[in-house]
């Protein structure tokens, strides 16, 4: 195999198939009301799809971990124009915040909705992830059910097409974005909700934690100024 084959074949493989597969994992969180999971999993949905578009175009970006804004960033500087919604910016800007922070080292908060903004968001950066140059990229209309955009050999067509799959359910449920079928409607399920962190509420105790676990240095440094803060105010 040449080098540019495998090098499409790994995007593929690699990041844009288990994106397919964060999605639907996404999903389930969400709808078992796992809050916390459900934004750790869309942020690795949105990452490995923004991740397959970079190596698809050629993009070098290898130091790009769980950061959504330097992937887009990076999209962007290199004259790709994604053309999202701003209710897609505005959940990856939120996913990045929130959901990268696996073991609550911040304050998370959820809200009704964010099901068909994760919906949204996986169809608009999906389009993307296809070998060779995309022609023509179908675009949301207000009022309008998306269309249909099949990516040949794709993860969640592969479920959608097969009615004994385990994922299909889960996929489709109150889904207007992927489906064989046009809904012109879904329903709005879930609730405002979020959690403080331990670290927000006792900030003082940051240098007896960063001392058995591992902590970003970003984290760190805020809640030290937090507790500086808290002991100058007293």
């Amino acid at each position: 195999m040449r080098l540019e084959s495998f090098l499409n074949v790994f995007a593929i493989c690699c990041f844009r198939d288990i994106a397919d597969a964060d999605y639907v994992a996404a999903r389930l969180a969400y709808r078992a009301k796992l809050n916390d999971q459900f934004l750790w999993s869309s942020l690795q949905t949105v990452e490995k799809y923004l991740k397959c578009i970079l190596l698809l175009k050629r993009i070098r970006a290898p130091k790009i971990g769980h950061d959504l804004e330097a992937a887009v960033n990076k999209v962007a500087a290199n004259g790709i124009a994604l053309g999202l919604t701003p209710a897609t910016t505005n959940f990856i800007e939120h996913v990045d915040t929130y959901g990268r922070f696996r073991y609550r080292e911040t304050s998370p908060y959820w809200f009704g909705g964010q099901l068909v903004m994760l919906d949204r968001a996986a169809w608009e950066l999906r389009r993307f992830c296809v070998v060779g140059e995309t022609k023509q990229v179908t675009q949301l209309r207000e009022g309008i059910p998306a269309p249909k955009v099949r990516l040949e050999g794709g993860i969640l067509e592969k479920i959608m097409d097969d009615p004994k799959n385990p994922a299909r359910r889960p996929l489709l449920w109150q889904n207007g974005f992927f489906g064989n079928r046009v809904r012109r409607k879904v329903v709005n399920y879930g609730t405002f909700g979020a959690v403080n962190s331990p670290l927000f509420l006792y900030p003082q105790f940051i240098e007896e934690v960063a001392e058995y676990v591992l902590l970003p240095e970003k984290i760190k440094a805020a809640y030290r100024e937090a507790a500086k803060n808290s002991c100058e105010g007293r």
